[in-house]
């Protein structure tokens, strides 16, 4: 239970329904206790007629009956209602719980850090917020109410049979302790058990979402039959990890019912033998305790399924817990608004990925002043796309110093630092919404003519006007509806609308011809006249234009300078101008 007391939390905030819950348990039960107290004095007055036919008429008995028969309907009908209530309030506590749980895992997942989510898969994250929750609600609801049942029910029905017969109910309740002993060895199994079940589901998530998403290349690659088997083989393993589990959760229904059918067997024997000896005055009080037998039926079956539930949130909660323990990298250490400007300065910048130990940048200087352009050029793997992710702040530097408008990065608020910059990535991610909704993204208030503004800054809304619905057309997921140009230009378009001081452009126009790139880069040089822009770029036509470029070779600068000085001297940037002027005059 040690996992589960993360939860605690919840039953505070909610503690008024929870306390609610308690209350209507407690008169639900005390109205179920009616009926075997009815059907006692039923009998009870039958065996008395039997007995003295003289003294009590068949009319008197009748109407006893009748009377004890509508008594039982009602606090029946008033019980069934309480059960009701207490169901609707300990239930819906649960799914609020629900609901707040899964608000802070996906809020925590969006502060947790880049090598986070390269660490963890994607199916994995979702299988924790949503089949792992789930599991942890069937605790905070059905499990409690249940279980809160129980205890109330069982010390009700155990208290009234005591003060009928100590002795009878002694021995009705000898099977007790085995049933203890039985649910203490089943759910440890069950806890074991589940937790490798859930830890398989999520193995089974990431390779269904990893499969759909690169269904193209499955297809070009004519590997179905090969992730069909490879499926075929994670679902066999998952369906016999199942029914690992489920042979154990079995054995809870069974046990119940032959400790409550022993009960019944001991009332029947013992109580009989009292009342031929003369212990109990009455038979009826033999039926009284079948009833309250019976009544502990249910609770002490659901103790094998509230066990059940119990050890699976724990195994769920416990591997929610791993993620929600884990520290963010990247924190805030001010709350102070900073009003940025867009003056990068880096000065001595080494960078080594934490996770891979990869040496990205190597004593990187250089700075750029508001409304100037800094294009960066070089090999693949030379540390262009690391130095972006630097200035969004997306890793912290482990030497060296980085400042935006004379403030080190890691002193500016995070909030306003990230609101300050427009990215547009390498790999252009859209949602499965509205191209509208996808530009919007950058600026939920923008209005139409914006979207369209930034739309036609981007060279991409003659492409949309072609589309039948316009900007009401709904991509498929990941943008798969566009083409890889379209996809970047839609990228860059939200990236514009933001209208943030700073703009980020990585390797954003690979995708499209040379005929849209420079009208697309003209459209730039109008729009970031203000702005502080830097271009990650493979082609020298991208960056000829840069107020400053730097080529990165293995993570260090190599060149340095504006267009006309870089072609003035030997180098990467000569020999690449040359070599793309040449491949232009062929095609």
């Amino acid at each position: 239970m040690k996992e589960l007391q993360y939860l605690n939390k919840f039953f505070i905030k909610y503690k008024y329904r929870f306390l609610l819950g308690i209350v209507i348990t407690f008169a639900a039960q005390i109205f179920s206790l009616f009926t075997p107290q009815l059907v006692g004095d039923s009998i009870k007055s039958i065996e008395e007629y039997t007995r003295n036919t003289q003294e009590i008429s068949i009319g008197t008995a009748k109407s006893l009956l009748v009377k004890n028969i509508i008594l039982i309907l009602v606090t029946t009908l008033i019980s069934g209602f309480f059960t009701f209530l207490m169901r609707q309030t300990l239930i819906v506590m649960s799914r609020y719980v629900e609901f707040d749980l899964k608000n802070e895992i996906y809020n925590h997942y969006q502060i947790l850090s880049q090598s986070f989510y390269k660490q963890n898969r994607t199916g994995d994250l979702m299988n924790r917020i949503s089949e792992d929750v789930s599991k942890v609600r069937m605790y905070v609801g059905p499990a409690v109410m249940y279980s809160l049942n129980t205890l109330v029910r069982f010390t009700m029905v155990i208290i009234y049979m005591y003060n009928i017969s100590p002795k009878l109910t002694l021995y009705s309740l000898l099977p007790l302790p085995l049933l203890s002993y039985g649910i203490f060895k089943i759910s440890s199994e069950i806890n074991k058990r589940s937790g490798i079940f859930q830890a398989n589901l999520s193995t089974l998530s990431s390779f269904a979402q990893e499969m759909f998403s690169g269904i193209r290349v499955i297809k070009a690659y004519a590997i179905e039959k090969q992730k069909e088997k490879e499926f075929t083989d994670l679902t066999e393993d998952s369906r016999n990890k199942f029914m690992n589990l489920a042979i154990v959760n079995s054995l809870f229904g069974p046990l119940m019912i032959l400790l409550i059918g022993l009960s019944n067997l001991v009332v029947i024997y013992v109580g009989g033998m009292m009342y031929i000896n003369g212990d109990i005055p009455d038979i009826g009080i033999i039926a009284q305790f079948i009833l309250y037998i019976n009544m502990l039926t249910w609770p002490v079956a659901s103790l094998g399924w509230v066990s059940s539930l119990v050890q699976e949130a724990e195994a769920s909660q416990k591997r929610i817990n791993e993620f929600l323990h884990t520290e963010p990298e990247i924190t805030n250490k001010t709350n102070q608004h900073f009003d940025i400007k867009g003056n990068i300065h880096f000065e001595n910048v080494s960078f080594i990925y934490p996770d891979t130990q990869i040496r990205a940048l190597n004593n990187v200087s250089f700075q750029i002043k508001p409304g100037e352009t800094l294009a960066i050029l070089g090999k693949t793997g030379s540390g262009k796309s690391t130095l972006l992710s630097l200035i969004s702040r997306l890793y912290d530097i482990e030497t060296g110093k980085i400042s935006i408008d004379n403030v080190r990065i890691d002193q500016i608020n995070l909030n306003d630092l990230r609101n300050a910059i427009s990215v547009v990535p390498q790999d252009a991610f859209l949602f499965s919404d509205s191209i509208e909704n996808n530009i919007k993204f950058g600026n939920e208030n923008a209005t139409e003519e914006e979207v369209i503004q930034a739309a036609k800054l981007a060279a991409v809304h003659e492409n949309i006007l072609h589309f039948k619905n316009g900007y009401q057309t709904i991509l498929g997921e990941r943008g798969i509806t566009l083409s890889g140009g379209q996809k970047q230009r839609v990228s860059i378009a939200r990236a514009l609308i933001k209208k943030a001081p700073i703009l980020l452009l990585d390797d954003c126009l690979s995708a499209v011809d040379t005929e849209t790139e420079e009208q697309i880069l003209g459209n730039l040089n109008t729009f970031s006249q203000d702005l502080t822009t830097i271009i990650v770029s493979h082609r020298v036509s991208s960056a000829k234009n840069a107020s400053q470029i730097i080529i990165l070779d293995e993570g260090k600068i190599i060149q340095q300078g504006t267009h006309n000085q870089l072609l003035a001297v030997e180098g990467y940037y000569k020999d690449l101008y040359f070599k793309q002027l040449a491949e232009k005059e062929i095609i």
